[in-house]
Protein backbone atom coordinates (compact mmCIF):
# COMPACT_ATOMS: atom_id res chain seq x y z
CA UNK A 1 0.00 0.00 0.00
CA UNK A 2 1.04 3.51 -1.00
CA UNK A 3 0.95 6.05 1.94
CA UNK A 4 1.67 9.61 1.78
CA UNK A 5 3.64 9.19 -1.96
CA UNK A 6 5.84 6.35 -0.15
CA UNK A 7 5.95 2.12 -1.00
CA UNK A 8 5.44 0.25 2.31
CA UNK A 9 8.71 -1.59 3.93
CA UNK A 10 7.71 -5.27 2.59
CA UNK A 11 6.87 -4.23 -0.99
CA UNK A 12 10.07 -2.45 -1.34
CA UNK A 13 11.91 -5.85 -0.01
CA UNK A 14 10.31 -8.13 -2.22
CA UNK A 15 11.05 -6.34 -5.46
CA UNK A 16 14.73 -6.43 -4.56
CA UNK A 17 14.43 -10.02 -3.95
CA UNK A 18 12.66 -10.08 -7.11
CA UNK A 19 15.59 -8.31 -9.35
CA UNK A 20 18.29 -10.35 -7.53
CA UNK A 21 16.52 -13.85 -8.56
CA UNK A 22 16.54 -12.95 -12.22
CA UNK A 23 20.03 -10.79 -12.10
CA UNK A 24 21.75 -13.67 -10.90
CA UNK A 25 21.38 -16.55 -13.26
CA UNK A 26 21.72 -13.94 -15.94
CA UNK A 27 25.22 -13.44 -15.10
CA UNK A 28 26.00 -16.73 -14.45
CA UNK A 29 25.02 -17.96 -17.85
CA UNK A 30 27.27 -14.72 -19.10
CA UNK A 31 29.99 -16.20 -16.97
CA UNK A 32 29.70 -19.65 -18.41
CA UNK A 33 29.94 -18.88 -21.87
CA UNK A 34 32.66 -16.42 -21.31
CA UNK A 35 34.87 -19.67 -20.05
CA UNK A 36 33.57 -21.47 -22.56
CA UNK A 37 35.38 -19.40 -25.21
CA UNK A 38 38.10 -19.05 -23.57
CA UNK A 39 38.94 -22.67 -23.51
CA UNK A 40 37.93 -23.13 -26.81
CA UNK A 41 40.35 -20.08 -28.17
CA UNK A 42 43.32 -21.47 -25.91
CA UNK A 43 42.65 -25.26 -26.27
CA UNK A 44 42.64 -26.03 -22.70
CA UNK A 45 45.95 -24.17 -21.99
CA UNK A 46 46.69 -21.12 -20.12
CA UNK A 47 46.25 -17.58 -21.98
CA UNK A 48 48.70 -16.01 -20.01
CA UNK A 49 51.33 -18.88 -19.75
CA UNK A 50 55.03 -17.47 -18.54
CA UNK A 51 56.76 -19.77 -21.43
CA UNK A 52 54.57 -18.23 -24.31
CA UNK A 53 56.36 -16.28 -26.84
CA UNK A 54 56.28 -12.76 -27.17
CA UNK A 55 56.92 -10.51 -29.97
CA UNK A 56 60.08 -8.84 -28.56
CA UNK A 57 61.52 -12.75 -28.13
CA UNK A 58 60.84 -13.55 -31.48
CA UNK A 59 62.40 -10.23 -32.55
CA UNK A 60 65.53 -11.04 -30.63
CA UNK A 61 65.36 -14.34 -31.72
CA UNK A 62 65.51 -13.53 -35.84
CA UNK A 63 68.19 -10.38 -35.22
CA UNK A 64 70.55 -13.10 -33.63
CA UNK A 65 69.73 -15.26 -36.56
CA UNK A 66 70.47 -12.61 -39.01
CA UNK A 67 74.07 -11.99 -37.42
CA UNK A 68 74.89 -15.31 -37.38
CA UNK A 69 74.25 -15.20 -41.34
CA UNK A 70 75.89 -12.17 -41.85
CA UNK A 71 79.32 -13.30 -39.90
CA UNK A 72 79.47 -16.88 -42.25
CA UNK A 73 78.65 -14.56 -45.39
CA UNK A 74 82.08 -12.72 -44.03
CA UNK A 75 83.57 -16.01 -44.05
CA UNK A 76 83.16 -16.98 -46.55
CA UNK A 77 83.68 -14.02 -48.74
CA UNK A 78 87.49 -13.55 -47.02
CA UNK A 79 87.81 -17.34 -48.73
CA UNK A 80 86.89 -16.11 -51.80
CA UNK A 81 89.44 -13.01 -51.69
CA UNK A 82 92.07 -15.03 -50.66
CA UNK A 83 91.25 -17.76 -53.55
CA UNK A 84 91.36 -14.58 -56.01
CA UNK A 85 94.13 -12.27 -55.03
CA UNK A 86 92.54 -11.04 -51.80
CA UNK A 87 95.66 -11.94 -50.12
CA UNK A 88 99.27 -10.45 -50.58
CA UNK A 89 100.07 -13.93 -51.58
CA UNK A 90 98.00 -14.76 -53.98
CA UNK A 91 98.01 -10.99 -55.33
CA UNK A 92 101.69 -11.22 -56.49
CA UNK A 93 100.72 -14.60 -58.18
CA UNK A 94 97.95 -13.45 -59.92
CA UNK A 95 100.04 -10.33 -61.11
CA UNK A 96 102.87 -12.33 -62.41
CA UNK A 97 100.29 -14.76 -64.09
CA UNK A 98 98.68 -11.80 -65.68
CA UNK A 99 102.23 -10.80 -67.07
CA UNK A 100 103.38 -14.22 -68.34
CA UNK A 101 99.91 -14.15 -70.15
CA UNK A 102 100.49 -11.25 -71.64
CA UNK A 103 104.05 -11.92 -73.11
CA UNK A 104 102.62 -15.46 -74.29
CA UNK A 105 99.62 -13.61 -76.01
CA UNK A 106 101.90 -11.42 -78.18
CA UNK A 107 104.10 -14.27 -78.70
CA UNK A 108 101.16 -16.36 -79.97
CA UNK A 109 100.05 -13.96 -81.93
CA UNK A 110 96.69 -12.99 -80.17
CA UNK A 111 97.90 -8.92 -80.44
CA UNK A 112 98.19 -7.31 -83.20
CA UNK A 113 101.40 -6.14 -84.55
CA UNK A 114 103.18 -3.55 -86.50
CA UNK A 115 106.78 -2.85 -87.93
CA UNK A 116 108.43 -3.19 -91.17
CA UNK A 117 108.46 -6.03 -93.31
CA UNK A 118 107.56 -7.83 -96.09
CA UNK A 119 104.35 -8.41 -98.63
CA UNK A 120 104.23 -11.72 -101.04
CA UNK A 121 101.45 -12.23 -103.46
CA UNK A 122 100.80 -15.50 -104.94
CA UNK A 123 98.53 -15.94 -108.22
CA UNK A 124 97.01 -18.07 -110.28
CA UNK A 125 98.09 -17.77 -114.13
CA UNK A 126 96.35 -15.20 -116.31
CA UNK A 127 95.37 -15.70 -119.70
CA UNK A 128 97.57 -14.09 -122.68
CA UNK A 129 96.76 -11.45 -124.69
CA UNK A 130 94.57 -13.85 -127.05
CA UNK A 131 92.42 -15.38 -123.36
CA UNK A 132 94.63 -18.66 -123.77
CA UNK A 133 96.88 -20.51 -121.38
CA UNK A 134 100.01 -21.80 -122.48
CA UNK A 135 99.15 -25.04 -125.03
CA UNK A 136 101.49 -27.36 -122.44
CA UNK A 137 100.11 -26.57 -119.52
CA UNK A 138 97.58 -28.98 -117.35
CA UNK A 139 94.88 -27.76 -115.13
CA UNK A 140 97.50 -28.17 -111.81
CA UNK A 141 100.00 -25.56 -113.28
CA UNK A 142 98.17 -22.72 -113.86
CA UNK A 143 96.88 -22.64 -109.81
CA UNK A 144 98.53 -21.85 -106.51
CA UNK A 145 98.54 -25.21 -104.74
CA UNK A 146 98.70 -25.63 -100.71
CA UNK A 147 102.90 -26.49 -101.21
CA UNK A 148 103.26 -23.55 -102.65
CA UNK A 149 101.83 -21.66 -99.48
CA UNK A 150 103.19 -23.56 -96.85
CA UNK A 151 107.03 -23.11 -98.94
CA UNK A 152 106.36 -19.35 -98.62
CA UNK A 153 105.18 -19.12 -94.95
CA UNK A 154 107.78 -21.85 -93.54
CA UNK A 155 110.46 -19.61 -95.20
CA UNK A 156 109.30 -16.54 -93.75
CA UNK A 157 109.56 -18.27 -90.30
CA UNK A 158 112.74 -19.53 -90.53
CA UNK A 159 113.67 -16.21 -91.46
CA UNK A 160 112.61 -15.27 -88.04
CA UNK A 161 109.39 -13.82 -88.87
CA UNK A 162 108.21 -12.23 -85.93
CA UNK A 163 104.45 -12.51 -86.90
CA UNK A 164 102.27 -13.49 -90.43
CA UNK A 165 98.77 -12.64 -91.92
CA UNK A 166 97.54 -14.57 -94.88
CA UNK A 167 94.47 -12.58 -96.21
CA UNK A 168 93.05 -11.03 -93.43
CA UNK A 169 93.79 -13.58 -90.75
CA UNK A 170 96.54 -14.06 -88.74
CA UNK A 171 99.14 -17.17 -88.98
CA UNK A 172 99.24 -18.82 -85.12
CA UNK A 173 100.43 -22.26 -84.11
CA UNK A 174 96.80 -24.04 -85.18
CA UNK A 175 96.72 -22.10 -88.63
CA UNK A 176 96.94 -24.30 -91.46
CA UNK A 177 96.10 -23.60 -95.04
CA UNK A 178 94.60 -26.15 -96.86
CA UNK A 179 93.63 -26.12 -100.86
CA UNK A 180 89.85 -26.87 -101.40
CA UNK A 181 89.88 -26.89 -105.49
CA UNK A 182 91.08 -23.96 -106.64
CA UNK A 183 90.30 -21.90 -103.32
CA UNK A 184 91.76 -22.24 -99.71
CA UNK A 185 90.26 -23.15 -96.64
CA UNK A 186 92.03 -21.13 -93.55
CA UNK A 187 90.48 -21.76 -90.22
CA UNK A 188 87.17 -22.49 -91.62
CA UNK A 189 87.01 -19.84 -94.09
CA UNK A 190 87.34 -20.01 -97.65
CA UNK A 191 89.70 -17.75 -99.77
CA UNK A 192 90.15 -17.26 -104.00
CA UNK A 193 93.34 -15.76 -105.02
CA UNK A 194 94.97 -13.91 -105.32
CA UNK A 195 96.52 -15.06 -101.55
CA UNK A 196 98.64 -12.38 -99.75
CA UNK A 197 100.87 -13.05 -97.16
CA UNK A 198 102.38 -9.99 -94.86
CA UNK A 199 105.00 -10.77 -92.39
CA UNK A 200 106.60 -8.66 -89.95
CA UNK A 201 110.44 -9.11 -89.20
CA UNK A 202 113.99 -8.06 -90.88
CA UNK A 203 112.95 -7.70 -94.41
CA UNK A 204 116.24 -8.45 -95.87
CA UNK A 205 116.54 -11.95 -94.31
CA UNK A 206 112.88 -13.04 -95.19
CA UNK A 207 113.72 -12.27 -98.81
CA UNK A 208 117.17 -14.28 -98.96
CA UNK A 209 115.17 -16.94 -97.00
CA UNK A 210 112.49 -17.18 -99.86
CA UNK A 211 115.41 -16.74 -102.79
CA UNK A 212 117.02 -19.94 -100.89
CA UNK A 213 114.27 -21.97 -100.18
CA UNK A 214 113.65 -25.36 -102.68
CA UNK A 215 109.90 -25.10 -102.73
CA UNK A 216 109.84 -21.37 -103.31
CA UNK A 217 112.15 -21.67 -106.44
CA UNK A 218 110.00 -24.27 -108.14
CA UNK A 219 107.46 -21.84 -107.84
CA UNK A 220 108.93 -19.37 -109.42
CA UNK A 221 109.87 -21.39 -112.46
CA UNK A 222 106.45 -22.17 -112.79
CA UNK A 223 105.72 -18.40 -112.69
CA UNK A 224 108.54 -17.86 -115.43
CA UNK A 225 106.50 -20.79 -117.67
CA UNK A 226 103.15 -20.90 -117.34
CA UNK A 227 102.38 -17.08 -115.93
CA UNK A 228 101.69 -17.84 -112.16
CA UNK A 229 101.57 -14.76 -109.83
CA UNK A 230 104.47 -13.96 -107.65
CA UNK A 231 106.01 -10.70 -106.27
CA UNK A 232 107.52 -9.26 -103.27
CA UNK A 233 107.07 -6.01 -101.59
CA UNK A 234 109.21 -4.33 -98.74
CA UNK A 235 107.48 -1.67 -96.63
CA UNK A 236 108.77 0.14 -94.14
CA UNK A 237 105.46 -0.44 -91.92
CA UNK A 238 103.05 -3.03 -91.87
CA UNK A 239 100.26 -4.34 -89.66
CA UNK A 240 98.71 -7.59 -88.55
CA UNK A 241 95.49 -8.21 -87.24
CA UNK A 242 95.77 -10.41 -83.61
CA UNK A 243 93.86 -13.92 -83.70
CA UNK A 244 90.50 -13.44 -82.33
CA UNK A 245 89.26 -17.28 -82.72
CA UNK A 246 89.14 -19.44 -79.69
CA UNK A 247 92.23 -21.17 -79.60
CA UNK A 248 91.88 -24.96 -79.27
CA UNK A 249 94.37 -27.22 -78.78
CA UNK A 250 94.33 -31.23 -78.96
CA UNK A 251 97.70 -32.38 -77.78
CA UNK A 252 100.31 -29.73 -76.56
CA UNK A 253 103.27 -29.84 -74.29
CA UNK A 254 105.58 -27.39 -73.02
CA UNK A 255 108.83 -26.52 -74.97
CA UNK A 256 110.29 -25.10 -72.07
CA UNK A 257 110.54 -23.82 -68.73
CA UNK A 258 107.42 -21.62 -67.74
CA UNK A 259 109.11 -20.00 -64.72
CA UNK A 260 107.01 -16.90 -63.80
Amino acid sequence: MVENGREEPNAAAQRRRSLWRIGVPIVCVFAGLLLSTTHGVSGGDEIRRSDSPRLVDLVREASAGVDRLTTRRDELVSTLDHHHGGSPGAAAALAAITRRSDTLAAQAGLDPMRGPGLVVTLDDAQRDADGRYPIDASPDDLVVHQQDISAVLNALWSAGAEGIQMQDQRIIATSAPLCVGNTLLLNGRTYSPPYVITAVGDVRAMQAALAAAPLVTLYKQYVLRFQLGYTEQARDQVELVGHTAPVRLRYAKPAGPLGY
